[in-house]
C-alpha cells in the first residue's frame, strides 16, 4: 500500500479516535488527543493506543486510526500491542518480588540458581543483569530468524548460555534483552512455573490486567494490532516473529490501559513494597562510579526536578513508551504498530501535562 494512501486511511479515523475523561478535564484531553494525532500525522503511523493513570484513575484512553489496514479495523483503547523491551520491567518486578519472598539473593552468582547456565570466566549476579551491567550479549537478527519453539525460558538459554560473557560484569553497561532472558529463566526457577505463567499470576492478576501476557504467535490473542514497517515509499506488514527466545527481554503484550494499570498498581505499591521500589528506581553505576541512567529494569532520570521512570520498547512491528512520574503517581502509556516511531518526549510531555492538572 501506497505510503501516502496510508496516511489519507489513517486520517480518516484519527477526529474519531474514542477516549474517557473524566469531568473537568477536558482542556487536558484535548491537549493530549491533538498531541497524539500530530505525531501520527508527522511519522505516518497507522494506529495508536493511549493510557493515563492518575492517582489509580484512568483518566486517559484512547485509540486512533488502524490496528489493521487491509482488513479496516480500528485501533481501539483495547488494541494489544507487544511491548517489546518494556517486558523488561515487568521481567525486573518479578525478580523483586522473588526477592522479597526471600526466594532470592540479587548478589548470588546466576550459577548457582539456574544450573543451566554454565559457571563464566566471572560469576555474575542478578544486580548486575538487571542494570545491563552483567557482561551477557545482547541479541543478534540472526537469532529472530530461528523457528524454533523453546517451551519455556529456560530452555531458550540454550541460544547463548555456552557463550563466553562479553566483559566483566560490573565494569561497564552493555544494553541486553538476553540478560533479562536469564533473569526470566531465575523467574521460571523461583516460582517454579513457565514465565508467562508467572506474568499472568502475579503481575497480570495483581494489576487486574487480563491482557498483558506472552505475545504468542502461535495463539490467536483478541485485538492484537497487525505490524507495519515503512521501507522506500510504501508501509509493508511486518511479520509476527516467534518471541519464546527472549520473552523476558521483549516478547510480552497488553493493552495501553492493562499496562497503565500495571503502572499503576506498581507506584501504589500493590505489587512492591517502596522500599523494592526505591532500589528498583535508584540509578546504578559501573565498578569505578560511572552511572549508566539505568534502575532495575528500568531508565531513570530527572526531569524538570522530578524522578522520571521509564521505558521504550522497539521490534519491527511496533513503537511503545511506558512513562512514570512515581512521586506524583502519574504513568502515561503511548504504543502504536509502525516501527520507529518516537514517543518517548511525547510521552513525557503528557506525563507532565497531566503533573501540573493536579495543583
Amino acid at each position: 500500500m501506497n505510503v501516502f494512501a496510508s496516511i489519507f486511511l489513517v486520517f480518516a479515523l484519527l477526529l474519531n479516535g474514542p477516549h474517557q475523561a473524566l469531568p473537568g478535564q477536558s482542556d487536558e484531553i484535548s491537549s493530549i488527543a491533538s498531541q497524539l494525532q500530530l505525531i501520527m500525522k508527522e511519522h505516518g503511523v497507522p494506529g495508536l493506543s493511549c493510557a493515563v493513570v492518575n492517582h489509580g484513575k484512568m483518566v486517559f484512553s484512547a485509540g486512533y486510526g488502524f490496528a489493521d489496514l487491509e482488513n479496516d479495523v480500528a485501533a481501539t483503547e483495547a488494541t494489544v500491542y507487544r511491548l517489546a523491551s518494556i517486558s523488561k520491567s515487568v521481567t525486573a518486578v518479578l525478580i523483586m518480588q522473588l526477592v522479597e519472598q526471600g526466594n532470592l539473593d540479587l548478589d548470588a552468582d546466576v550459577s548457582t540458581i539456574l544450573k543451566e547456565w554454565p559457571r563464566k570466566r566471572w560469576p555474575v549476579t542478578c544486580r548486575q543483569l538487571l542494570a545491563h551491567l552483567g557482561g551477557v550479549r545482547h541479541y543478534k537478527p540472526r537469532d529472530g530468524e530461528s523457528t524454533r519453539r523453546y517451551p519455556n525460558q529456560i530452555a531458550a538459554l540454550g541460544r547463548f548460555s555456552r557463550e563466553p560473557l562479553l566483559h566483566e560484569p560490573g565494569s561497564k553497561f552493555l544494553y541486553s534483552t538476553f540478560g533479562f532472558n536469564l533473569l526470566a529463566a531465575v523467574v521460571e526457577r523461583g516460582f517454579g512455573q513457565d514465565f508467562g505463567k508467572a506474568v499472568a499470576k502475579h503481575v497480570g492478576m495483581e494489576s487486574r490486567a487480563p491482557t498483558l501476557q506472552d505475545d504468542d504467535q502461535r495463539r490467536l490473542i483478541k485485538w492484537r494490532a497487525t505490524g507495519y514497517i515503512k521501507r522506500q515509499n510504501s508501509l509493508q506488514n511486518s511479520v509476527l516473529m516467534d518471541s519464546s527466545y527472549k520473552l523476558g527481554g521483549g516478547g510480552l503484550c497488553s493493552s495501553a490501559p492493562d499496562l497503565a494499570r500495571f503502572a499503576g498498581a506498581l507506584m501504589a505499591g500493590r505489587l512492591l513494597t517502596s522500599e523494592s521500589m526505591q532500589e528498583m528506581w535508584t540509578e546504578q553505576a559501573t565498578r569505578t562510579g560511572k552511572p549508566v541512567g539505568y534502575g532495575f529494569g528500568f531508565g531513570v532520570r530527572t526531569i524538570h526536578g522530578r524522578r522520571v521512570v521509564q521505558h521504550s520498547g522497539a521490534q519491527s512491528r511496533v513503537s511503545t513508551m511506558l512513562c512514570m512520574i512515581p512521586d506524583d503517581q502519574v504513568a502515561v502509556v503511548i504504543m502504536c504498530n509502525l516501527q520507529g516511531t518516537p514517543l518517548s518526549r511525547l510521552a513525557q510531555d503528557i506525563a507532565f501535562l497531566v503533573r501540573e492538572g493536579q495543583k
